[in-house]
């Protein structure tokens, strides 16, 4: 490989704990966190946040558009719901990764009413989410609000 792109006059940009950007799409109790994003850094092809969820919560059925997504659980107990009428799923829980392909239709919901559920997020290339109509709770089998 050349070296004939590399850039000396770059700098690592951090963004300090306290100092994220909260300006992000959040839906009602998905409270997603922007650490790496453009928001508030140069990134132009990823972004990398903390989502979390509180008990009950579950997501709009949405997509997130081109934008390829990847999850970790650090704590608590996610299923995503998805295919048609959102009839199939997959449990995630901590230290689980997931893989989220583009403009596939899900929902995201926290299965526990009593622990949050949190994950972090990374997507390319920005923190694109496209709400769809919504589905009746009872569709979503094993899903109950807190």
């Amino acid at each position: 490989m050349g070296h004939e792109n590399l850039r000396w006059d770059k700098v690592p940009q951090v963004t300090r704990g306290g100092e994220e950007d909260k300006r992000t799409l959040s839906s009602g109790d998905c409270i997603r966190v922007s650490g790496v994003g453009h928001e508030h850094t140069d990134a132009t092809k990823i972004w990398f946040g903390h989502v979390s969820n509180e008990p009950g919560y579950r997501s709009l059925p949405h997509h997130h558009a081109e934008a390829e997504t990847g999850g970790y659980v650090l704590r608590g107990h996610g299923r995503i719901y998805y295919g048609e009428g959102f009839q199939q799923w997959v449990d995630m829980k901590a230290g689980d990764w997931v893989f989220v392909p583009p403009f596939m239709p899900h929902v995201e919901a926290n299965m526990s009413v009593t622990e949050e559920l949190v994950w972090l997020t990374a997507r390319t290339p920005d923190n694109l989410v496209v709400d769809l109509p919504d589905v009746d709770d009872s569709k979503l089998e094993g899903y109950r609000r807190a």
